[in-house]
């Protein structure tokens, strides 16, 4: 072996090195007359050995020809491949234009020659400024396209790979009370000038009550609602998926309502949304100026809080993480619930336990 004091080489093992201090090894190998440089992460020398082989092979593979395609190019390799919804999409070949257009070299210099530097220095002028949203969502996009080129075996590690997510603020969620929401759904039905305003004060009642979004609350039919069986089937309109929520007993006497003398494939509203007839009625009230999301907000509020298993709330909104994004944005309610729960500790038993068959019987 060979060492300096901080670097030491492993004999008989081209490329292969200790850093001193950590005894961590590193791998220093040079291919088709550029050098590469990778932290093993490890300070076992027969690990370290597999491993600097394992990044040998993936340079092998790696296709030095088409390193000398550009940012830009790759940025259109990327956009051939994006899918989803319409608005998604064109907001994210609007970002590849951007940045095609304010990199610097980025139509000419070859793509293995973007360092990491660079591409950090380019989202901090850019979107440095601006709230943690935007620059996620640059520095996702940016990653996705560079992956992608890395899986292309067109560079060997992506110069992104090392950026972080800026964390996003907590944001400050208006929620009604249900008193606040009665007096709101009265108050844009009192609004007799209004042609719509029966239906508007419908459809706001029915996101409260329901606890569904804008977008799914429009699309629902009367061929949806099953009254008898007390469930309603609702499409998630993100993700298009399909799921069933109760007809809860707040909810039976509107839908009954909404459903009466509907062909089978009408739809239960014909209007689109209650925004304006939400925000005039806020206004009139003197309230803070709810939104439509936030008619969904005081439901789940209200489940919680009287004690409905966060589970259950996410199975009501189509949600498969069994209730972690309901845990994580409520966080502020979750205490409430856990006093009330607590209150049911007690050494003689609560009112609402049911007694077990004892397994020995």
């Amino acid at each position: 072996m060979h060492s300096n004091g901080i670097w030491t080489k492993i004999k008989r093992e081209r490329g292969l090195y200790r850093y001193e201090p950590t005894k961590q090894y590193f791998a220093r190998v040079r291919f088709k007359s550029r050098l590469y440089r990778r932290r093993l992460g490890t300070d076992d020398l027969e690990v370290a050995k597999r491993k600097l082989r394992d990044f040998k092979n993936d340079l092998g593979r790696t296709d030095v020809t088409k390193g000398n395609a550009s940012l830009a190019a790759t940025l259109d390799n990327y956009a051939a491949t994006l899918t989803g919804a319409e608005s998604a999409v064109r907001k994210k070949h609007a970002l590849i234009e951007k940045i095609k257009a304010t990199f610097f070299g980025a139509d000419s210099l070859p793509l293995r020659t973007v360092k990491p530097s660079r591409v950090e220095a380019w989202l901090v002028k850019h979107y440095g400024c601006l709230g943690a949203s935007a620059y996620n969502s640059a520095l996702t996009l940016i990653r996705a396209a560079l992956d992608l080129a890395v899986r292309d075996r067109v560079i060997l590690e992506s110069p992104a790979a090392h950026l972080r997510y800026k964390k996003r603020a907590i944001p400050i969620r208006l929620t009604p009370t249900f008193e606040q929401f009665q007096a709101i759904v009265a108050d844009i039905r009192a609004q007799r000038l209004n042609a719509e305003a029966e239906q508007s004060g419908d459809f706001a009642e029915f996101l409260g009550l329901a606890a569904l979004g804008q977008a799914e609350a429009r699309s629902i039919k009367r061929s949806d609602v099953d009254l008898d069986a007390g469930r309603i089937f609702v499409k998630r309109r993100k993700t298009g998926v399909g799921f069933h929520i109760p007809v809860y007993p707040q909810l039976r006497p509107l839908l009954e309502k909404l459903c009466a003398g509907k062909a089978h494939d009408e739809r239960l509203f014909k209007i689109a949304d209650a925004r304006k007839a939400l925000r005039n009625a806020c206004k009139r009230l003197g309230f803070p100026s709810f939104s439509q999301r936030s008619l969904r907000r005081m439901f789940i509020t209200r489940a919680i809080e009287r004690g409905v298993d966060v589970k259950v709330i996410a199975e009501w909104q189509g949600h498969r993480d069994g209730g972690k994004l309901i845990l994580q944005t409520y966080s502020h309610v979750r205490p409430v619930h856990s006093n009330r729960m607590a209150q049911l500790m007690t050494t003689e038993e609560p009112a609402n336990v049911v007694p077990m068959r004892s397994a020995l019987q």
